[in-house]
This record gives C-alpha cells, sequence and structure tokens, in this order.
C-alpha cells in the first residue's frame, strides 16, 4: 500500500464525517442496508477491514454484534480508541488488510469498505481478500466495496472539474487504466487509488477463493441526482430514490453510474 499519499489524504480528517454529508449519505444507507441483507444475525462475529473512524463498527455494536476494527491510517485508531460509543469493540488495531492479525475461521463475516481502492496492484487486492476468506469460517460472508472505474469522471463532468486540463489528464489515465492518481495533493482530490470495472472485482473475488459472487450498485441513479441535499431532506422522495436504486442495484448496464458497487462472496 502506497502509505505516503493515503497518509497526507486522511491526515486532512475528512473522512471522519463523511457520511454524513451530501450524497455520502446515500452511500451509508445503502450500504446498511445491503449488510441487513447479507450478514449473519447478531450477535455475530464482524472483522470490520479498513473501518475508518468506525461508522459501521458503531451501526453493528449497537445491534449487539461483536466487532473487531483494523485500519491503515493510525489517525483513525486513534479516534476511535477516544470514542465512547465504540467502547464495546473486542479490538481496534493500526494493520494492514494483506496481513490480518485475526486466527482462521474465528469471524462469521468480513467487510472491506476501503482497502480494495487504496490497493492498487491487483495481486495486493486478491491477497486482501484471501486474507478476509481465511479469518471467515465455512459458511460466511465477505463484503467488499469497490469504486466504479467512471466514479470520477462522472463526478468531474457534474462538478464542471474537466474544464480543469489537470483533472482532465488525470481523468483520461483512469478510464484507460484504472489508476487514479491526483497531480497534487493540495488540490484536494480524492488520493491515489484503484477504480474497478465491474468485470475486474468480480474476477478477483472469485481467485480469492470466495464463491457466489455478485455486485450490487450501492448508489446507482441516485449518484447523478441534481440537489440532492433537497430530495434527501423531503422523506417522501428520499424513499422513492432508494425505491429506485434497490429495483436497479443488478442492472449490469447502470453499474457504471454508481460510484460505488458492493460485491458479496461466501467462505
Amino acid at each position: 500500500m502506497s502509505s505516503d499519499p493515503l497518509n497526507a489524504y486522511y491526515e486532512q480528517d475528512r473522512e471522519h464525517e463523511r457520511l454524513l454529508q451530501g450524497s455520502n449519505q446515500l452511500e451509508f444507507v445503502r450500504t446498511l442496508e445491503l449488510m441487513v441483507r447479507f450478514l449473519p444475525p447478531a450477535p455475530a462475529r464482524i472483522l470490520d477491514i479498513g473501518g475508518g473512524t468506525g461508522p459501521y463498527s458503531r451501526w453493528l455494536l449497537e445491534r449487539g454484534y461483536s466487532v473487531h476494527l483494523l485500519d491503515a491510517m493510525p489517525k483513525h485508531i486513534e479516534r476511535v480508541q477516544q470514542d465512547s460509543t465504540l467502547a464495546r469493540l473486542e479490538s481496534a488495531v493500526v494493520g494492514d488488510a494483506r496481513a490480518l492479525p485475526y486466527a482462521a475461521a474465528s469471524a462469521d463475516a468480513a467487510l472491506l469498505f476501503g482497502p480494495l481502492y487504496h490497493l492498487t496492484g491487483r495481486a495486493d487486492r486478491v491477497t486482501a481478500l484471501r486474507e478476509a476468506r481465511r479469518c471467515v469460517k465455512a459458511g460466511g460472508v465477505v463484503l467488499a466495496a469497490v469504486i466504479t472505474r467512471t466514479a470520477s469522471a462522472l463526478d468531474g463532468l457534474l462538478a464542471g472539474m474537466d474544464a480543469d486540463p489537470r483533472f482532465a489528464a488525470m481523468r483520461k489515465h483512469t478510464l484507460d487504466t484504472g489508476l487514479h492518481l491526483p497531480p497534487d495533493p493540495a488540490l484536494g482530490w480524492f488520493t491515489e487509488a484503484y477504480f474497478h470495472s465491474p468485470a475486474e472485482v468480480l474476477a478477483e473475488v472469485e481467485d480469492a477463493g470466495l464463491t457466489n459472487a455478485a455486485l450490487y450498485a450501492v448508489e446507482g441513479l441516485g449518484n447523478i441526482v441534481p440537489e440532492f441535499d433537497l430530495l434527501w431532506a423531503d422523506p417522501e422522495r428520499r424513499e422513492r430514490l432508494l425505491d429506485l436504486v434497490r429495483r436497479t442495484e443488478t442492472d449490469p448496464h447502470l453499474w457504471g453510474v454508481s460510484a460505488h458497487i458492493l460485491a458479496v462472496g461466501q467462505v
């Protein structure tokens, strides 16, 4: 994992409340919906790998799950350890998704909501998925999030950032190779990452030995809603949007519109 660009980005402390702001709220709600659908019932033991400052761990703890959180960023783990709402975590450690500190077959499920796009080499991503599979019991499940190949291009188009030649060059490289390489961390653009095509993530999940792999759009068509905050503030419009996203979540023709895809595989 390329630690310097990651540290520079996450030292800005932009991640802590990200899921509570703007269209990121849709990412959070939809990810929770998919967790409810595929995770075993509490008090199952869950590994939150790349768990950041604990938004998903907190939700799991509130519902009676046993949770271990691991993240590559020391600042994230410091925040977790200082947060009283996360005091019931079984553990919260700095670590690497490619070499997990958990025993084989010791958990009922694993979440990877970050590692696969911060590991820019395919072999590293497959290793992280294999590690998650190693730690999950037979019959358990691994949920892994990826950013779609077109996510940055679509964001730039909607925000007018594609007028910047630096962004245009970055966008072209990402679309051609999957590698998202911002030219200057000072710009505040998302850090060095890998953006997947649907076929790539399916192949990586299967190469890691997970079975019955399936993909689900997280934001889906909600990713291109104008004036998102106004829509989201209206309970009826919000529910209509969520209904549409649910109904189209497995349509491969629409996966490229979604900023994130969730891969689900069984052990």
